[in-house]
């Protein structure tokens, strides 16, 4: 008989899409089930995935403390009865506050459960919940913040990236120019819209490349309008459905540094700038960045030398094509064993015996 699991997550695309992609791995042996709250369920395919709400409410606003607190009672009896009527035996948590209500009252009812952390530093939430799980599924073994007294709780998978990346192959796309593709996650980059496009334009009279870019849905008219003035070949998009078919068109990718983004960018082995964010929850994004320089697969630029940095960069890579081609090369070895088969085995012997 499959088992019924329930996934947490919310917030945003950093926790919502491993939520899915776990989903994907375990949809054929178990019942799953998504809980995302409001904010977390734009980023949710919801024609695809069964979902439920819960709206769990952020607690760093002191004034809203006492109210939210009473919410959180409500929302965790509400949990109750959701893990009770689906019969709910294991619950997984990609992390956040969202999973407050879901996790506490999986703990009354004595379910199994599992953490996901896909940074390179221990989120909060899961360091709060660490000695109620079973198991932690982490991308590597060292993760600042963690216990040493719980690493045996560590399950080390390759870093989640959806199937349908696995099936991509950029080396097939024909291309006349340098591709760049500029993204900025799900929490936006706005410092890529401003300070980005000039220095774009130098690098263009000397170099033959394509634009390919993610901005704000307003900005879309005026971005597309100044590269087509400057004789720019462009992509200008806001949200895309099918990114797969942006991303494997990218020769080079200038980024945030969310987990689930550069593990897509370093399963198709593209080589990338990341620009960590700095308000990131403890520097997260920085270690995650930072996890892929130590293997020389990237470059990183912190955001407060952007201006100052990024152009000087670009020149090196389209300069010096080896130390671009070696980070390629590098990223391949990197995931030589990161298959779809291989990561799901793993989270499937996981789950199943324990």
């Amino acid at each position: 008989m499959k088992k019924n699991i329930l996934i947490s997550t919310g917030g945003s695309g950093g926790h919502v899409i491993p939520a899915m992609i776990l989903y994907d791995h375990l949809s054929k042996d178990s019942n799953v089930t998504i809980s995302t709250d409001i904010r977390g369920s734009k980023y949710l395919d919801k024609d695809n995935y069964r979902y439920n709400i819960i709206d769990t409410p952020k607690l760093s606003n002191i004034i809203y403390l006492p109210f939210n607190l009473i919410l959180i009672l409500f929302l965790t009896f509400k949990s109750f009865i959701l893990l009770k009527n689906k019969k709910i035996e294991k619950i997984i948590s990609t992390g956040g506050y969202m999973s407050l209500p879901l996790i506490l009252a999986a703990k009354l009812l004595n379910l199994k459960i599992y953490l996901l952390e896909p940074n390179l530093v221990l989120g909060r939430a899961n360091k709060f919940f660490l000695n109620s799980c079973i198991k932690i599924f982490c991308y590597a073994e060292e993760i600042k913040n963690f216990p040493k007294n719980l690493k045996s709780k560590m399950i080390i998978i390759s870093p989640l990236v959806r199937e349908n990346i696995y099936k991509l192959n950029p080396s097939l796309i024909s291309k006349d120019k340098f591709n760049l593709l500029i993204i900025g996650g799900s929490q936006g980059a706005n410092i890529f819209d401003k300070n980005l496009k000039n220095i774009i334009v130098n690098i263009s009279k000397k170099f033959s490349i394509k634009i390919i870019q993610q901005t704000n849905e307003k900005n879309i008219p005026d971005l597309k309008d100044f590269y087509y003035e400057n004789n720019i070949e462009n992509l200008i998009f806001s949200f895309e459905k099918n990114f797969d078919n942006i991303i494997q068109q990218a020769d080079l990718c200038i980024t945030r540094a969310g987990a689930s983004t550069l593990a897509e960018l370093s399963v198709l082995n593209i080589p990338f700038v990341a620009i960590p964010l700095p308000t990131s929850k403890d520097n997260h994004q920085f270690e995650n960045a930072n996890f892929y320089k130590k293997f020389e697969c990237c470059w990183i630029i912190e955001q407060n030398l952007f201006e100052e940095k990024i152009e000087e960069v670009l020149r090196d890579i389209f300069d010096n094509k080896s130390n671009y081609l070696k980070k390629k090369e590098n990223l391949k070895k990197l995931n030589y064993q990161n298959t779809w088969i291989n990561v799901n085995q793993k989270i499937l012997k996981s789950i199943n015996e324990n």
